[in-house]
């Protein structure tokens, strides 16, 4: 992904003011980055892939996706049509199915929460 590609398309929070928020912010866990900026508390698409970035930030690395947005909006289209992750689209944007979070793999939709 191009830093200025979007990782929550919900909330239009790009790859650029994640790695920003990240540098400056230095958050010892992942949600911060939900929670600072609302990036994955809309459809909840891309909460693995916040994972995987805060992941790369604390091991020093820079924090990128290797998948291109065309590929990433297209898996979040098959995510809210199906309600399921794909497998391999987490593994392909991480560069390896070792650093994503084995839940998040095959990590259904959570139920909608407007109607409760």
């Amino acid at each position: 992904m191009d830093p200025d590609d979007e990782v929550c398309l919900c909330f239009r929070v790009s790859l650029r003011k994640i790695r920003t928020f990240l540098a400056v912010q230095n958050p010892p866990v992942a949600s911060l980055i939900s929670e600072c900026l609302s990036a994955g508390t809309g459809c909840m698409w891309c909460v693995p892939f916040l994972k995987h970035l805060h992941a790369q930030h604390m091991r020093g690395e820079m924090p990128d996706l290797k998948v291109s947005p065309e590929q990433y909006a297209q898996s979040r289209l098959k995510y809210h049509q199906t309600d399921e992750r794909d497998a391999e689209m987490l593994r392909k944007a991480s560069g390896s199915e070792a650093e994503m979070p084995p839940e998040s793999l095959s990590t259904k939709k959570p139920p909608d929460r407007a109607g409760g």
